[in-house]
């Protein structure tokens, strides 16, 4: 069954589940995909421009379906004003808006895994000492997190909205649905991208890459390794060695820009 130009194109906002503000069935087919081989007659100009896997289709750019599996990508670390950007994206009023730019948050300044952000329970999270219980990291190890005051602040909006919004919160994990059902990854992998291309970020955007991002500014603040190792949960420091100098060669751009331009040029 071919999909129709006209709906691929639409406003990703306009179609969604009229109950819980989630991503209704064309809004995911929009995601997904637009196929060239689908597209009429008359976008035939717009054809093959593409920037950051999107397509521009009738002068809207939409996200195409490329297949991923086993693919590697470059590592793009995103800054605090991309991020900062894409928290912007959320609405400011829809409670699933509130909850997502809380969820971008704990990802971004606690630099959990998504799976580790998604199975906080309420419990998880002490307000007055700023932390995040993670109860079952990789490797099955548990860990405490920190989380600042303004990201904690952000989170707790995102509770105050919950225990007005959602129904039965008391059994629901922090991030979830307006109905208390557990917030899916693939629902995340999905709005990252949608948030990206809304705030006009031009890099590949996902949840782990704001985990990069929260281990990216730790080094380059010259936080000592043996704490990032902790906040992240790595088993070994040797891990986190190879993790960070993937990401942020500090000693490197210290030293370049420490540099001093040759006299008399």
């Amino acid at each position: 069954m071919r999909t129709s130009w006209r709906s691929s194109v639409m406003s990703l906002e306009e179609e969604r589940c009229p109950w819980c503000s989630e991503p209704g069935p064309l809004e995911r087919a929009a995601v997904g995909a637009v196929k060239l081989a689908q597209l009429p007659a008359a976008s035939a100009l717009h054809r093959g421009v593409r920037r950051g896997g999107r397509l521009l289709v009738n002068g809207g750019w939409v996200l195409e379906r490329t297949s991923t599996k086993g693919r590697r990508f470059p590592v793009e670390v995103l800054t605090q004003r991309e991020v900062l950007a894409l928290m912007a994206a959320c609405s400011a009023r829809a409670p699933t808006g509130v909850r997502n730019r809380a969820l971008i948050a704990v990802l971004w300044r606690a630099g959990v895994r998504i799976s580790e952000g998604l199975a906080l329970a309420v419990k998880d999270v002490d307000r007055e000492a700023g932390t995040l219980a993670v109860l079952h990291g990789k490797g099955d190890r548990r860990r405490v997190v920190g989380l600042d005051p303004t990201a904690l602040a952000v989170l707790e909006r995102w509770l105050e909205v919950r225990a007005k919004r959602v129904r039965r919160p008391r059994a629901a994990p922090v991030f979830c649905t307006l109905d208390g059902g557990s917030l899916q990854p693939q629902y995340v992998r999905a709005l990252l991208p949608r948030l990206a291309l809304r705030a006009g970020i031009e890099k590949r955007v996902h949840a782990h890459g704001l985990r990069h991002a929260h281990a990216y500014e730790l080094v380059m603040e010259g936080t000592p390794l043996p704490l990032v190792q902790a906040q992240l949960g790595h088993a070994s420091l040797a891990a986190t060695e190879r993790y960070v100098r993937h990401l942020a060669p500090a000693e490197l751009v210290r030293t370049l820009q420490e540099r001093p331009w040759p006299a008399g040029a």
